[in-house]
């Protein structure tokens, strides 16, 4: 991850080496040789990627000129760095403090999530609502795209969210490999402790309108983007409504920065006449 551009620029070494000062190991040696597993320590993986993404946005220099950005959950942080609403070390603090701060969330309860393909928005909503009402917390946390949506809950009331929802006619209703339930009220304790930090953050004003995920609406001035950011761990992520959002207010091409083309595809699937691409190496 990022080996070519630290070997190239200057500037991308400068900023990898400065990560590694505020993260206290050096995150480079995982980034560039380590295993999967290695990737996949909480403490490794948001970071990992926010510092990839923001690297690559810094070293489009002059090109990176967006009408607007957004980032999808862990990506508004790395969307805010490089509309200059954030510094690339403010952001990695806040970025690694959100990475513990959800790992010890999920430790305090046992929680998944699932994604849900094939099945009505309203449909899932109503099956969510019920399970919650019988005692075990099951939301949707991912409006991804139309026909895909993640839910986030308890560990017996995801099992038998997948369930109802199979019967209800589902294409597919997985359970998903992840430590715990992100986007839902299970990440109350998560939230409080990075609302001191993000509070403790300064924020400037944008360089364009970012579409954040817990409302899908443009926001331009420093405490919107605060609170909004805030909301975030526990509200879900209005992913395909932020698009549509976007496109709404004159949007025609998506590029998307950062390892990855997940981003792509799903905008494709909520609208295919947009054109995307990607940055993602040197």
């Amino acid at each position: 991850m990022g080996k070519d551009l630290y070997e190239k620029f200057d500037q991308a070494k400068e900023l990898f080496e400065k990560a590694n000062d505020i993260l206290g190991f050096r995150i480079t040696d995982i980034m560039f040789e380590g295993s999967e597993e290695d990737l996949k320590q909480t403490q490794v993986t948001q970071p990992a990627i926010f510092i990839h993404s923001t690297v690559l946005a810094e070293l489009m220099g002059e090109d990176f000129k967006p009408d607007m950005v957004a980032g999808h959950s862990l990506g508004e942080f790395s969307a805010l760095v490089a509309a200059k609403a954030l510094t690339f070390e403010d952001g990695l603090r806040l970025v690694s403090k959100r990475a513990i701060a959800m790992q010890k969330a999920c430790e305090l309860q046992p929680s998944t999530m699932a994604a849900i393909i094939g099945l009505d928005q309203h449909a899932i909503i109503d099956i969510c609502q019920n399970i919650t009402k019988d005692g075990e917390t099951v939301v949707p946390a991912n409006f991804n795209n139309p026909q895909q949506i993640v839910i986030s809950g308890t560990k017996k009331g995801i099992e038998r969210a997948v369930e109802m929802m199979q019967a209800m006619g589902a294409k597919r209703a997985v359970i998903l490999n992840v430590s715990g339930a992100f986007h839902s009220p299970l990440m109350e304790p998560a939230r409080m402790e990075l609302q001191e930090a993000i509070d403790e953050t300064d924020f400037k004003q944008p360089i364009c309108p970012i579409y954040q995920n817990a409302t899908a609406e443009p926001a331009t001035h420093p405490m919107d983007i605060k609170m909004n950011l805030i909301s975030q761990l526990t509200a879900p992520v209005l992913w395909t409504q932020s698009v549509e959002n976007m496109i709404k207010d004159g949007a025609e091409e998506f590029i998307e920065v950062g390892p990855g083309n997940v981003l792509q595809g799903l905008v494709k699937k909520i609208n295919r006449k947009m054109k995307t691409s990607g940055i993602q190496t040197l």
